[in-house]
């Protein structure tokens, strides 16, 4: 990755042009960097999410000034992203908003909170009284994962590879962390002799089948991550492969499914003081090389987020 100046994107009818405040570091970025991503073309603006406010409109979609967020949608990979203090992107993938929080703490949110309360809700459709086991639970999405689900009443386990992280999990809520040597299945059910309701897969699929065995009989466990950078399963046997019973499912985080008023309620807890954001660490735009370096690294607990400086 090189910081490159770049001509202002030219604003045209049915697109927004951003100037970005801040954005999240996603581990599909890392993937695309890596080579991992299918469809990409190079050189191309790294960032599949970004918050700002609104630099044009020809559209006339929105107001110029406008606090707005945007994810997904080919960002960062069919067209440029948000790695950049101005980017421009679809009227149709932006999402207003009203806050008066730090741009470093909304550039957090949006994908973050896409995905976990999409795994919650489509992924899982968890109910009040469950038992939820995140797998990966210092990542961000499962540090926001954990927050949504103590807030709708779940009992939650998660899993870290490091003891000393325990005290951070248990701050948002989580009620069993537990440390992840590749095998926890058994670990699980010492806590939940039958199982969990449902699971989260945030890891890949070198841990899913581990995973599939921490959950009890027509439970669910949902694939919705790949920290470890493994996405398939070779050979794969779904008889050999998945418990009898226990139901597998899949998040794969369309932009859609972040309604407004979603992640209008969300800030507003967030500034009331009633919901938490896990961030690691701020970096600036110069230094995003250390930041993937870091992503990369898997030594964060919590949200990097990039803040521009105009």
């Amino acid at each position: 990755m090189q910081i490159r100046d770049l001509p202002i994107p030219e604003p045209r009818p049915g697109w927004v042009l951003i100037e970005v405040k801040a954005f999240g570091l996603n581990r599909s970025e890392l993937h695309t960097r890596l080579g991992l991503s299918e469809g990409v073309t190079f050189p191309r603006v790294l960032g599949i999410e970004a918050v700002g406010v609104v630099a044009a409109a020809p559209g006339g979609e929105f107001e110029e000034g406008q606090q707005l967020a945007t994810m997904l949608g080919g960002m960062g990979r069919t067209f440029d992203g948000g790695y950049a203090e101005y980017t421009s992107v679809p009227a149709a993938q932006v999402i207003p908003f009203r806050s008066d929080l730090d741009w470093a703490t909304l550039g957090a949110i949006p994908e973050m909170l896409l995905t976990a309360n999409g795994s919650l809700t489509v992924g899982l459709d968890v109910q009040a009284g469950q038992t939820l086991l995140i797998r990966g639970g210092t990542s961000s999405v499962g540090m926001a994962t954990a927050v949504l689900a103590k807030q709708r009443g779940l009992t939650v386990l998660s899993t870290t590879r490091r003891p000393d992280r325990f005290e951070v999990l248990r701050k948002i809520g989580v009620d069993h962390p537990i440390v992840d040597d590749g095998e926890i299945s058994e670990k699980v059910r010492e806590i939940v002799s039958d199982g969990v309701d449902a699971a989260l897969e945030l890891v890949g699929s070198n841990t899913l089948r581990d995973t599939l065995r921490a959950t009890r009989l027509h439970g669910v466990a949902c694939f919705t991550g790949t920290l470890s950078n493994q996405r398939t399963i070779p050979d794969f046997d779904p008889i050999d492969f998945i418990p009898n019973g226990v139901r597998l499912t899949a998040y794969g985080a369309p932009e859609s499914d972040l309604p407004a008023d979603v992640l209008q309620s969300f800030l507003d807890q967030v500034a009331a003081g009633r919901l938490t954001v896990p961030i690691d660490h701020v970096y600036g735009l110069d230094e995003i090389r250390a930041a993937h370096a870091d992503m990369e690294a898997g030594s964060a607990t919590g949200k990097l987020v990039v803040l521009i400086q105009h």
